[in-house]
């Protein structure tokens, strides 16, 4: 797949079901979607391919991001969430960062999660990794699976 080539990923096992885990992406990304101390303010998530995708993110220190706009193109409930900033909402094109891929998928007991940034070329996907892709991203998943799972445990 030509897209694979630059792409950064993210994955791991939650135990917990996928179900849960889907109502955390949906419900709860305020909790998990950026690495603490910062945090992450969602403006508005239209779950619908075409809907708009705003998330701002703001730093202990009073530093502030974006807000990080976009749009939904795939919304599979429970499996799958493609977003791009290829576009701001009413398909209004502004310059690209990345299309992200959010996977859920069952395994064993629990879910695979996988959250995949893929970048138009290889001078976007190494802007990424130098902005902190790891440990950032990484530290976003530990932080959703750590919520789906006490999330499962008090269902």
């Amino acid at each position: 797949m030509s897209g694979a080539r630059h792409e950064l990923s993210v994955t791991c096992h939650i135990a917990a079901p996928r179900a849960i885990c889907w109502k955390v992406w949906t419900d709860l990304k305020d909790e998990w979607f950026c690495p603490k101390p910062w945090r992450a303010e969602v403006i508005e998530e239209d779950l619908r391919p075409g809907g708009r995708s705003a998330v701002q993110m703001f730093g202990p220190d009073g530093e502030e991001t974006g807000p990080m706009e976009g749009i939904f193109l795939e919304v599979v409930a429970g499996e799958r969430v493609v977003t791009t900033d290829a576009y701001a909402a009413g398909w209004i094109p502004q310059t690209p960062f990345m299309t992200a891929i959010w996977a859920f998928a069952d395994e064993g007991e629990g879910t695979r999660f996988t959250a995949t940034a893929r970048h138009w070329n290889a001078e976007t996907k190494a802007r990424h990794e130098a902005m902190g892709f790891h440990p950032g991203w990484d530290q976003m998943m530990e932080q959703f699976r750590a919520l789906s799972e006490t999330s499962a445990a008090s269902a």
